[in-house]
């Protein structure tokens, strides 16, 4: 059996996208004074198309846009804040005649909903759909696949985490149908290091797949995997973001074998290079490498 679901989802404008044994790498671009790792370095335009331009060329196959930060302690942003740090960023890009797929990454429809009209062709919702109640229609408005997250903050916490993981996204799967979003559109991320402790985000990755299907017709749906620099590996060697390169390539070269489709990084080259190296110790090099 193939470790990897295959899944091809169409982008408006763009090539569609195919998930599968080949690693997809989503750069992310946070136009945000307040991220925990790189928090300010892109929150002016030109800095962050510039930035966005250096992932492309590194091998970034999305790009992943944010204007609000979700991390701990974060100050929440109006919609309008929001939109005035993310739209320029996008129409800025489309301008310039990037080609390589824009996602919006917001938890309010009324940014997706712009974002998507100035060019953004996937949502990478946090709450997963299970926020805001009108982002699903928004979603299946526009027709975009849905990347949605596990952040589940009233959870059992007497129950094993892959058990409770699985059971929101049952409840993502349902408001997604409701709302007429096809199975096909979905993407399920677990949400590493939202509501977690440091035991639970590592027994995460162990099961990813399990946690990543539904029970209801056992689906397996493609998966994100969004470990960079965060504190499942700070806490564990002692470091600072910066200094969780070694340990963002471990964990996503493990999520990898284990399953994982989109590995959504800061740092592209040695991310891309670490996951075609496990591509080919799992299904062979390509044919023009031999």
């Amino acid at each position: 059996m193939p470790i990897h679901t295959t899944r091809t989802i169409p982008l408006s404008h763009h090539r569609a996208l195919t998930l599968g044994p080949t690693p997809t790498i989503m750069g992310i671009l946070n136009v945000t004074p307040d991220s925990f790792s790189d928090g300010g370095e892109h929150a002016m335009l030109d800095a962050a198309i510039a930035h966005a331009h250096a992932m492309v060329a590194e091998g970034a196959d999305i790009i992943d846009i944010g204007g609000e930060s979700t991390r701990p302690g974060a100050t929440p942003v109006s919609i309008q804040h929001e939109l005035d740090r993310v739209i320029p960023v996008i129409e800025a890009l489309v301008a310039a005649g990037i080609t390589t797929p824009i996602s919006i990454d917001t938890y309010k429809p009324l940014v997706a909903d712009q974002a998507i009209q100035s060019g953004a062709v996937i949502v990478n919702d946090v709450h997963g759909l299970q926020g805001a109640p009108e982002m699903a229609d928004i979603a299946a408005l526009h027709g975009v696949p849905v990347i949605a997250m596990h952040w589940d903050k009233v959870r059992d916490l007497t129950k094993p985490i892959a058990d409770e993981v699985r059971r929101y996204f049952d409840a993502t799967i349902a408001v997604a149908e409701r709302a007429g979003i096809s199975r096909t559109n979905l993407i399920l991320d677990p949400g590493f290091g939202f509501s977690k402790s440091l035991a639970e985000n590592y027994q995460l990755l162990q099961e990813i797949q399990q946690a990543c299907s539904g029970t209801a017709q056992n689906d397996q749906f493609p998966i994100l995997v969004g470990t960079s620099r965060k504190s499942m590996i700070g806490k564990l060697l002692g470091n600072e973001p910066h200094e969780r390169l070694a340990g963002t390539i471990a964990t996503n070269v493990l999520a990898y074998s284990k399953g994982g489709h989109i590995f959504r990084v800061h740092d592209i080259r040695p991310n891309r290079d670490a996951l075609r190296v496990a591509q080919a110790t799992l299904y062979g090099p390509p044919e023009n490498a031999r």
